[in-house]
């Protein structure tokens, strides 16, 4: 992989707010041109193309690291693993695939800090099931969710609410809330100083620009349903495809019977080719979002 050992750091000693600061001099990428580094960095191993995708996507690492706040772990190291993850992202990112670098990298980011997490915790229990990670990782978003935002116990009701939606025991719950009561902090809380005065984290962390920069977040579902689909259609063969195309992704679905008359065979038999080749697509995006870590294993 090329050598990134001049890539900005985040560090105590220095500041997080210098490092945002450092990484907003980055230009993000154009669809053209990402496609075009990408290429270069498949076909040539082109050190200067693969930096340029990780430089232009450290605002991403750091973003989806200030998500993972609460943990008692150093900001700083969060942000690093998180750029550990979309250095593995860049190398094994494939532009012909029909998808952003974002869209792929955030699984690579988000995998690397929880990895780096469950180390550092050292908890018990927790690993033992994927519903145990589930609920360390998505306890306060639960909780947000139901409105039970203050520090402290969980009430009876919240509990069982919490406890059915993340399919785990009550007592879990419990548990996993004492841990992590009180460790959040808010991306309003303001940071830096020397002039930077009413700077908050959320300023260094805005995107501007009007493709890449949107709120990745909102359409991460999508994006990652197209890619799935995407890379799952290789599964069909050509006329499996191109039925289940025209049947169920065309904003136009074309009847049975035009397609029967298209292939010179009945309706019926373009059911159940429609039918086998939907069975097979489902199948295949199951078996790619559990080694994504999208699904239970």
């Amino acid at each position: 992989m090329a050598n990134f050992a001049n890539l900005p750091a985040p560090s105590p000693e220095a500041g997080l707010s210098r490092y945002l600061q450092e990484i907003r001099k980055f230009p993000l990428l154009e669809p053209e041109e990402e496609y075009m580094l990408a290429k270069r960095w498949v076909e040539q191993e082109d050190t200067e193309a693969a930096h340029k995708m990780v430089t232009s996507h450290l605002r991403l690492a750091a973003k989806i690291a200030m998500g993972y706040r609460g943990y008692g772990l150093p900001q700083a190291e969060v942000i690093s693993e998180a750029n550990v993850g979309l250095m593995q992202a860049v190398k094994r990112f494939d532009p012909e695939k029909g998808f952003r670098l974002a869209t792929y990298a955030m699984w690579w980011i988000r995998a690397s800090i929880q990895e780096y997490i469950l180390r550092s915790w050292s908890l018990v229990k927790l690993g033992t099931t994927s519903a145990q990670k589930k609920l360390f990782f998505n306890l306060r978003k639960a909780k947000s969710r139901i409105g039970a935002l203050e520090d402290g116990d969980l009430r009876p009701e919240q509990v069982e609410k919490i406890a059915h939606d993340l399919g785990v025991k009550e007592d879990e719950v419990i548990s996993m809330n004492r841990r992590l009561s009180g460790g959040d902090a808010s991306l309003n809380a303001t940071v830096g100083s020397e002039g930077e005065g009413t700077m908050q984290w959320q300023d260094w962390l805005e995107d501007e620009s009007a493709d890449q920069a949107g709120d990745y977040e909102e359409q991460d579902e999508l994006e990652t349903r197209r890619a799935l689909l995407a890379e799952a259609m290789s599964v069909l063969n050509d006329r499996e495809k191109d039925i289940l195309t025209q049947r169920r992704l065309s904003e136009k679905p074309v009847t049975l019977e035009d397609l029967s008359g298209q292939y010179d065979v009945s309706r019926e038999r373009i059911r159940q080719i429609e039918v086998r080749a939907f069975e097979k697509l489902q199948k295949k995006m199951r078996e790619l979002a559990r080694n994504q870590g999208l699904l239970p294993a």
